[in-house]
């Protein structure tokens, strides 16, 4: 489940985004000052973007921004009181990606952590291998083609392709239904579910008959797909 660590010294709105976050299938962590958020930056790898406050005592948001960007580059959202345009370019410059100004609507909030997320998820796909070897598949990104093992073809649709590449290209990793309908149909969410298990349920048919009934594609009961690493 993609991880989002939220730094904030108020607890109330640290327990408010807290709750934003877990109703969009993320995975929360809470920080209440700047050093305690770097430690679990660091014990916590698979941490995928930070909404991080810009007034805490002893260390700020932005001398947290400078740390953080010494060696990584996940997506920074930052909340401030301050809603001056030198406070807003100055955080960018810092090294943040987005900003957003308090009293915040978290609605407002989530709809910026998605897109970011987004972002940050095609940078890592133009860097994705062109051919994926998951096993008893083989996919092509630039041709679209999908072949058993042994070099038997898989008619897919655009949407079934693009399903089933999204979720090879990021083994071990679940994306709901949301994630893979917004990635794949690159639209925002709105009442998808029923349509993505729709189109998983003919691209499992599609590979089980293909492949003697292997199960690529699994469900991850509550929470959304996933295709495990073959290594």
């Amino acid at each position: 489940m993609t991880k989002i660590l939220v730094v904030d010294d108020d607890r109330e709105i640290a327990e408010l985004l807290e709750i934003y976050i877990k109703n969009e299938g993320y995975e929360p962590l809470i920080s209440y000052d700047g050093r305690d958020a770097l430690s679990k930056l660091h014990t916590n790898p698979e941490i995928a973007l930070m909404i991080l406050d810009i007034m805490m005592p002893e260390m700020s948001g932005m001398e947290v921004v400078k740390e953080v960007r010494k060696d990584s580059q996940i997506p920074i959202l930052m909340l401030s009181a301050k809603s001056t345009d030198m406070d807003k370019i100055q955080g960018l410059i810092t090294g943040a990606d987005d900003y957003v100004t308090k009293p915040f609507n978290p609605l407002e909030v989530m709809a910026r952590v998605k897109s970011l997320l987004r972002r940050a998820e095609n940078q890592v796909q133009d860097v994705t291998p062109d051919i994926l070897d998951i096993g008893s598949l083989v996919i092509n990104k630039d041709s679209h083609e999908v072949k058993t093992a042994e070099g038997d073809p898989i008619a897919l649709t655009a949407l079934e392709f693009g399903i089933l590449y999204l979720l090879a290209s990021h083994p071990n990793r679940v994306f709901s239904a949301d994630d893979i309908f917004e990635r794949v149909w690159q639209q925002e969410s709105v009442v998808s579910a029923k349509t993505v298990m729709v189109h998983v349920s003919h691209l499992r048919d599609k590979i089980e008959e293909a492949t003697n009934g292997d199960q690529v594609i699994q469900t991850v009961w509550g929470v959304g797909y996933k295709i495990e690493s073959s290594r």
